[in-house]
């Protein structure tokens, strides 16, 4: 059976040809010799390797036929019409890079193309901008541009240092590609130019360097190295494409249900086949100890950990694997893309069987506990105290806003309200384990912000024993304090170990309580590749701010960041991040969150609008529903992102009013046939071609007071994660994205 290696272009096929090109593809994989295929080869083609194959009457596919390892490997290049097909069946040449080993797809035309590349790098010239601003008054612009010198802007690559040499002699660049990189004037010039090479290296490289990486971290991210030719040809292009640098262009298909995973994506699944080596280095690279992979919206993270995960079970088919995150529509999505990127791949039922067990982080606890059994007296009494014995269900949410209202205190709103409480409590009691007074007024509480005298501490744990004892009277345990107790359980070693793990792999870990992490640490024994963690702080909207060396989990020197992002537009990525300016962000070590991230893609700019009424927010958002369903873009495509479900309903409700059918997702899964309207808190994790967020900068009276009874440090952090959620919401958007503002 031949082997399939696909490129990104096959992916993108239009959907009236994708179902036969993937019933042409499963015949080719099972039987290549197969006369209704018509896999024939061109007299007049410049390279013997390529073959076009019949998909149907009036599409072929252009490939190139390798001969290797004892197998015939065929490399798909594309889908095209007939006669456009033969055409470039006829010119095109798979080769080998000479400089840098990779194979790239080299056209050779008949006859000499016209010139298209620069000649030299020179520097491009700007006039002032009133120059153009009327044609009629050529005669003013004359004397303007002689009163005022011209603005020199020095290409981008070449103020960087970079030349034609490097270029050429240490990437691999042709003179012609190596000349349009040079005299390209600015970053957006740049990306123009990366996404005429889309998917190949050329077109990464440009980005990297345009970012301001130099030609050695190149070379070493992409794994460069100058090719070395053998005596048998094919085996040396075969080799080149199972380079990490070839496997984000090119994808070996591992039998049919992958095969059908790659051509049913299209392109929103491409980037979860096809690798960016950076990535593919973090999915088989073995760790000492915990490792920390962060990187913005959009970077791969989750991809990452994915392909990580398959990866752990392969190379151990008897390994215990969690893969969890914060919430359950989170743990849903993991395990969809999982099965998407393997329908094979071993999955657990339950903790601690072999495989992968795909989980949110709570229902992990209460599997904890639930494991535990009778066996869990002395956990609770580490958490607790003597006093409680049992566990019977879950803590209403209210309970801090009971405990407020029935205890007579001499705190003021600053601490007396839920949100110092119940942060208060999640972060210095449970993860230390305090059951009396005395332990509380004497612990530290780095990264607290507001500072408590001993009176003020005492009035506190006032108010945490009163919440503790409405707690005991009916059974219950909050989400923080179940955690707590499982971790206890778990960190008991008394009778031997209690680990149920052997690796855990975190998504969105910025979001996670200390607890929790105390969970996780006491999940899997210190070790080889025991904690992998994904974590991006410019997203925490949920947890408090955490440092993972406090709570048993050393990630120094252990910690990479991807900064390339595969999904949002340049143009929409830039209005995202400057939603978080003026924000102090930390990671998990505790140390300065950097905001360095480039896209890989180009297009609109966002249209930010003013909406100060409803009704001027539903005309606009009905607007712009309208135009992109009536350009032809999937509905299920498009989504509205709002702050709450009661904004949700009413927006569902006034777009029906218009005429827009829209469908409203909560838990439920988002479905094809129209666009859809959630929560920006139930976006996290999705991604859609085109979004519209309403009400940015919008605050309720209920919001404003609830921020304004807060001490200094806890509305600071409240804000931050306001502006994360804005962040969050604005990098699900692929191409465009319309701002709707109060």
């Amino acid at each position: 059976m031949p082997t399939i290696i696909l490129t990104k272009s096959v992916g993108r096929l239009d959907p009236a040809i994708r179902a036969k090109t993937m019933n042409f593809l499963q015949k080719l994989a099972e039987d290549d010799t197969v006369p209704g295929l018509h896999i024939e080869p061109l007299v007049r083609a410049v390279d013997s390797r390529v073959r076009t194959g019949r998909v149907d009457q009036g599409y072929r596919a252009v490939m190139f036929r390798i001969d290797a390892d004892g197998e015939r490997h065929y490399v798909i290049q594309g889908v095209w019409p007939h006669d456009r097909a033969i055409d470039i069946a006829n010119r095109l040449r798979l080769t080998v890079n000479p400089v840098n080993g990779l194979p790239e797809f080299v056209d050779t035309p008949e006859a000499p193309a016209p010139a298209v590349h620069a000649a030299a790098p020179a520097a491009v010239v700007v006039e002032p901008a009133d120059v153009v601003e009327d044609a009629a008054d050529e005669a003013d612009v004359v004397e303007d541009v002689a009163s005022e010198p011209a603005v020199v802007r020095v290409p981008v690559l070449v103020a960087l240092g970079i030349t034609a040499a490097d270029l050429t002699d240490r990437l691999g660049f042709s003179p012609g590609d190596a000349a349009s990189a040079l005299a390209a004037a600015d970053e957006d010039a740049i990306l123009a130019l990366a996404q005429v090479h889309e998917g190949s290296w050329i077109g990464m490289v440009l980005i990297d360097l345009a970012s301001g990486d130099s030609i050695d971290d190149v070379v070493e991210q992409m794994e460069l190295a100058a090719a070395k030719a053998t005596a048998d040809a094919d085996a040396d292009l075969l080799a080149s494409l199972k380079r990490p640098g070839a496997q984000a262009e090119f994808a070996f298909i591992e039998g049919q249900d992958e095969l059908r995973q790659v051509i049913e994506a299209g392109d929103f699944g491409a980037w979860r086949i096809f690798l960016h080596p950076e990535q593919r280095r973090y999915v088989a690279k073995t760790f000492s100890g915990p490792f920390r992979l962060s990187g913005g919206a959009g970077t791969g993270k989750t991809v990452v950990l994915v392909h990580r995960a398959r990866h752990l079970a392969r190379t151990d088919p008897s390994a215990r694997i969690v893969l969890t995150t914060f919430t359950t529509n989170l743990a849903e999505l993991l395990k969809e893309s999982l099965v998407q990127l393997d329908p094979g791949v071993p999955l657990a039922n339950a903790l601690g069987q072999p495989g992968i067990h795909v989980t949110g982080v709570d229902s992990l606890a209460a599997a904890v506990l639930k494991k535990a059994g009778g066996a869990l007296g002395p956990a609770i009494s580490a958490v607790f105290g003597p006093t409680r014995t049992e566990l019977a269900g879950r803590t209403p949410s209210g309970r801090w806003r009971a405990v407020l209202d029935s205890v007579t205190t001499t705190l003021g709103p600053d601490l007396a309200n839920e949100a110092f409480l119940a942060a208060e409590y999640a972060t210095v009691v449970l993860p230390r384990k305090i059951t009396v007074a005395d332990e509380y007024l004497k612990v530290r509480r780095p990264g607290r912000g507001v500072a408590l005298d001993r009176a003020r501490r005492s009035a506190v744990w006032e108010l945490f024993e009163a919440y503790r004892a409405h707690n005991r009277i009916d059974g219950t345990v909050d989400y923080a304090e179940a955690a707590a107790v499982a971790a206890a359980y778990l960190g008991d070693t008394s009778n031997g170990p209690r680990a149920l793990a052997d690796h855990v792999l975190v998504d969105e870990g910025q979001d996670l309580s200390p607890t929790h992490w105390q969970l996780l640490r006491g999940l899997v024994a210190p070790g080889t590749d025991d904690l992998f963690i994904a974590e991006d702080s410019h997203q925490r909207i949920y947890g408090p701010r955490t440092v993972l060396s406090r709570y048993g989990i050393s990630i120094v020197g252990r910690s990479r960041r991807l900064t390339l992002n595969y999904r949002t537009t340049a143009q929409n990525l830039h209005y995202a991040m400057s939603v978080l300016e003026g924000g102090t962000y930390v990671d998990l070590e505790d140390a300065p969150e950097e905001a360095r991230y480039r896209s890989a893609r180009s297009g609109p700019k966002p249209t930010i609008s003013h909406a100060p009424t409803i009704t001027e927010e539903l005309d606009a958002t009905a607007a712009a529903l309208d135009r992109w369903l009536k350009e032809g873009t999937t509905p299920e495509t498009i989504a509205v992102l709002v702050h709450d479900r009661y904004q949700r309903d009413r927006v569902v409700n006034g777009l029906g009013e218009r005429g827009i059918a829209v469908r409203a997702i909560d838990r439920d899964r988002v479905q094809p046939g129209k666009p859809v309207v959630m929560t920006m808190h139930r976006a996290k994790g999705t991604e859609f071609a085109k979004v519209v967020l309403v009400g940015v900068g919008s605050q309720t009276p209920a919001e404003i007071e609830r921020l304004a009874a807060m001490d200094e440090a806890e509305r600071t952090d409240a804000e931050l994660r306001t502006r994360s959620l804005t962040y969050v919401a604005a990098s699900r958007a692929r191409d465009e994205l319309v701002v709707l503002k109060r």
